[in-house]
């Protein structure tokens, strides 16, 4: 059975760092492309970046602005979302997700979703 599951969310003070992680589990790990999504509340959920696990090629960020930045370590199947400089607007839900293909620009929708973590940036 395929499995996502983050760990690593938290309450954190403004101007402070966090590293999520995200375990994969049940599937080939380097067949797939990881995303980090966040939903804050009333918000629909965006997605924040995107690694392609066979050769570690990331994708956007653009609304996070160089702040955080995502790898992976393909010995342990596990996408990391390090974040730095956190800013109360960064507060929500943080979800992993995979991608059967491979490709972060795919259209095509996310196969298998993580439960999602809650992080809190408080001044």
């Amino acid at each position: 059975e395929a499995r996502l599951v983050e760990s690593g969310g938290g309450l954190v003070k403004v101007g402070g760092s966090l590293r999520l992680s995200c375990a994969a589990s049940g599937f080939t790990f380097e067949d797939y492309a990881i995303g980090w999504f966040r939903q804050a509340p009333g918000e629909e959920r965006k997605e924040v970046l995107c690694i392609e696990s066979s050769d570690g090629r990331t994708y956007g960020g653009d609304s996070v602005k160089g702040r955080f930045a995502i790898f992976s370590d393909s010995a342990k199947d596990v996408v990391y979302l390090q974040m730095k400089s956190l800013k109360r607007e960064d507060t929500a839900v943080y979800i992993c997700a995979a991608r059967y293909g491979g490709s972060c620009t795919a259209k095509y929708e996310y196969d298998y979703w993580g439960q999602g973590i809650q992080v809190t940036v408080s001044s």
